[in-house]
């Protein structure tokens, strides 16, 4: 039985607590307050959860998702993580993580910058681009015609072959979109960032809408860099 591990255990954690919980998975959260105040949470998810360190979730969990503001990703467990498939979900605002000239000049990603700090780590990137609301609302079983995919990107394909893995089990398909230097076609502004899930773009609290791996794939290709105008 896969054990995923959580470190940051807010809207995106939280939701896919409670959807790896519903798969059957056994689940491991921190946040960077301490274990005790993850305390309702697990009781409301019941037995297959349970709180720690965000250092005990890398030593403990086969995949590792990292739902963090991504100006705090030098502070993760860094060592912990070596070794471990590690699942990136942050987007870059700078407003809140600061300004960082790399991905201003678009001469890397959120998730190169991650896996830079984590060289032997493997990392994927997914569940960066869609609102919280929507995950929860929009898992189906496989073959369900309005099954909805989620864009993932990684430079180890046993890697991404694992994260396909769990979004099926949590009710997901997969498009891979490639290496990690791709990662940035679904990141913040881009036509593939929370758009094709949101049954009204101007009110994302409106709805959620299915959006299945071919309007995805679509959406993922329409992405442009601001330096290519």
């Amino acid at each position: 039985m896969t054990t995923l591990g959580l470190i940051g255990s807010g809207n995106i954690g939280g939701t896919l607590a409670r959807l790896a919980v519903a798969a059957g998975c056994h689940v491991v959260m921190s946040n960077s307050r301490g274990p005790d105040t993850l305390a309702d949470l697990v009781a409301a998810l019941g037995p297959l959860a349970r709180a720690a360190t965000p250092a005990e979730v890398a030593s403990a969990a086969d995949l590792v998702v990292v739902t963090v503001p991504l100006g705090r990703y030098r502070d993760l467990p860094l060592p912990a993580l070596a070794g471990t498939i590690v699942l990136d979900t942050m987007n870059y605002y700078p407003a809140r993580d600061g300004t960082i000239a790399t991905l201003e000049d678009e001469s890397t990603t959120t998730s190169q910058l991650l896996a830079a700090a984590l060289p032997d780590s493997r990392v994927v990137k997914v569940f960066n681009n869609i609102f919280f609301a929507h995950l929860a609302a929009l898992p189906r079983p496989p073959g369900a015609p309005d099954r909805s995919a989620l864009p993932i990107a990684g430079d180890d394909a046993d890697a991404k072959a694992r994260v396909t893995a769990l979004l099926d089990s949590l009710g997901y398909d997969a498009v891979d979109v490639g290496p990690l230097a791709e990662g940035w076609r679904f990141q913040r502004d881009t036509a593939a960032y929370g758009l094709p899930y949101a049954a009204d773009p101007l009110d994302w609290a409106a709805g959620a809408r299915p959006a299945d791996a071919a309007t995805v794939a679509v959406a993922v290709a329409a992405a442009r860099r601001y330096r290519d105008g």
